[in-house]
Formats: structure tokens, sequence, C-alpha cells
């Protein structure tokens, strides 16, 4: 994957790709295994158009045909794009027999995807005053404890909701600007990125702290996404606005990153860690590169090279990276909805 003739044979063998009518943002893999359909796996887009009306679509990805189709009755209107959207994370231990798609715009959503119909079951205001809310950056669901989602606001807030119940367990005012993301670590742990270019970690058993991990070097120069590696929860990335690098940082060590990653020509716009490997990253940037790092145990002089690239030929806007079908990594870009397999 290193030269170009492997770059383009991974282009035509290694890749499928989904053309929406629509402009794609938001992408879930799903870890459901349906009893019917069990070769297949689900993937869930959400369209990014700039009004009230947006679109979920459930696509069935089959690994052995390399097909990527929607799946009739399974697509569904969306209020405003959804920021963000995510499987129930451990189906097995969820108490639904279907699996749960949750989606964040300007509430917290969740969906029961059934074989022929998706169902609404709960519509989350984070807003304890009035009807009206802030609207949501993103969210996570608690990969340990999956009866727990939280959210962030460009009100300055995280959200802790209870999902098997419907209501807030916690309501935190967790940075002086707008959050723009959010992360479990373990079980009551999450940290969150802001406008005020800070990460912070945050302990539910200790609600009154945080700890701040890492400031942008540029006073407020926005932080746009987190990551925590679920391999070695000492590690976590993040990127600034408008800005090539990847931020690694280490929680033992705050304020100076173990690496920075700086091989993108344009501003990096998500990242994706590996779910099998503590040591690889994926991002992807407005340069319509999509690629993976691995990180050495000791960074040289020169920075870090990708060890491997892939290029989209148009801005690459978010990456996924299936937890059930390790292989598989989701990139969305313009309309279309691209499967590389690395």
């Amino acid at each position: 994957m290193e030269n170009s003739s492997q770059e383009s044979r991974l282009r035509s063998e290694n890749s499928v790709t989904y053309d929406s009518s629509y402009p794609i943002y938001a992408m879930a893999f799903s870890s459901f295994t349906s009893p019917l359909h069990n070769r297949r796996r689900r993937i869930a887009v959400g369209s990014f158009i700039e009004e009230f009306n947006n679109r979920v679509d459930i696509l069935s990805f089959d690994e052995e045909t390399l097909t990527l189709n929607p799946i009739p009755n399974l697509s569904f209107d969306h209020p405003y794009p959804p920021t963000k959207l995510m499987f129930h994370p451990n189906p097995s231990a969820s108490l639904k027999s279907n699996d749960i798609l949750a989606s964040s715009g300007d509430y917290l959503r969740l969906w029961e995807v059934r074989e022929s119909s998706v169902e609404p079951l709960f519509t989350l205001n984070n807003s304890k005053t009035s009807e009206y809310c802030a609207p949501l950056t993103s969210f996570d669901w608690n990969e340990v404890e999956p009866k727990r989602i939280g959210t962030s606001s460009i009100d300055t807030t995280c959200t802790i909701w209870d999902v098997e119940k419907g209501v807030v367990e916690t309501q935190l005012i967790a940075h002086d600007k707008e959050v723009y993301d959010i992360a479990w670590g373990e079980a009551g742990v999450f940290a969150s990125v802001s406008a005020d270019g800070s990460v912070r970690i945050f302990d539910l058993r200790d609600k009154e702290h945080s700890t701040i991990i890492y400031e942008s070097p540029q006073p407020d120069t926005p932080l746009l996404r987190l990551a925590w590696n679920k391999q070695d929860l000492r590690y976590m990335a993040t990127i600034l606005m408008d800005s090539n690098k990847i931020v690694i940082l280490d929680i033992r060590s705050p304020a100076m990153p173990v690496a920075e990653l700086e091989r993108h020509q344009a501003s990096v716009n998500a990242i994706a860690w590996a779910p099998q490997s503590c040591r690889h990253i994926c991002s992807a940037g407005d340069d319509g590169q999509a690629l993976i790092w691995e990180l050495p145990t000791v960074a040289g002089p020169n920075g870090i090279d990708p060890m491997s690239m892939y290029s989209a030929g148009a801005e690459i806007n978010q990456i996924q990276w299936s937890a059930a079908q390790r292989d598989w990594i989701a990139i969305a870009f313009s309309n279309k909805l691209q499967l590389l397999k690395v």
C-alpha cells in the first residue's frame, strides 16, 4: 500500500463504493448479527443537507461478494443532519432483540432497527428548562456500561444519559466554550475537547473536578475531535481546527504530546484507532488522503511516516474503523461511502 501500484490495487480490488443521492457525513458500523443474514453487516449513513429534512440509510455489506446496498424499508427521515451515528456497542447486552442505533443532532435519538422497519425509541432533550435545546456536536456510547451515552453540546455541557430508562444521569459544564467531542475511557470516566482548546478528563465519582491533559499550543485554537484508544487507555488522539496534525497524548504525562503526526497536506477531519491494535490509528482530511499510522515505541527525530495511504480524490469528511469486521475502514467524501480493506 505504500507505492502507487499498491495504492491502485487497493483501490480496485479491496474497496467497495456506495453512491448516495446526497452528501454523506455520519457513518456507523453495526456489530449486530442477524440470524437471517449472518454473513451481512449493517452500516448506517447520514445525509448532510443544510436544512431540516435529512435521511439515514441502512446499508447491507456482504464481505464475500463485496456488495454494499441500501436495505429497503430501513431508510428513515432525520431532523437536521446527524452529527454522529452509532450502533449499540454490545448487542448481546442489549435489552432489545433488535439492533439499536443512536443519532445526535438537535436531540439524542435512539432507534430500533428491525428486519423491515426502523422505529423511534427515545428522543432525549438535554435542556432542563425548555423544549428548545442547544445542538449536540457528538456523543459516545459506553462499551463497558452500555446503558450510558455521553453527549457533547455547543452550550459547554456534557450530558450523561441512562438510555435504558431515558433519563439524565448527570450534566456537567465541561468547558468554557463549545464542546465538540466526547469519548469514554473506563466505565465512569470520559474525556472531551472544546473550542477552548483543551482536552479534559472527567470521573463521574468526582463530578466537581476535571483534569486538563492538553491545551492547544496557540491559545483558543479549537480541538475538534477526540479518540480514546480502547486497546490501551493510556493513549488518546485529538485534532486541531485547520491543522494537518494528529496529536497523540499519553494521559500519564499531560501537556506534552508523545507524538505529532504531520504528513497530511491539508486539514485533518477525522481520526479512528484500530479496534484490534493499540498502536495503529487512521486519519483522513481535506487532502483526500486516508493514512494509517503505526506508532513506534520511540519516535525518531524526523517524525513518523504513515505505513499506508489511500487517496480518495476528494476531501474526506469522516472515517470509521469497523469493530466487527476489523479489516475494513469506511471513509465518507462528497456523496460517497467507500469501504477500504486494510
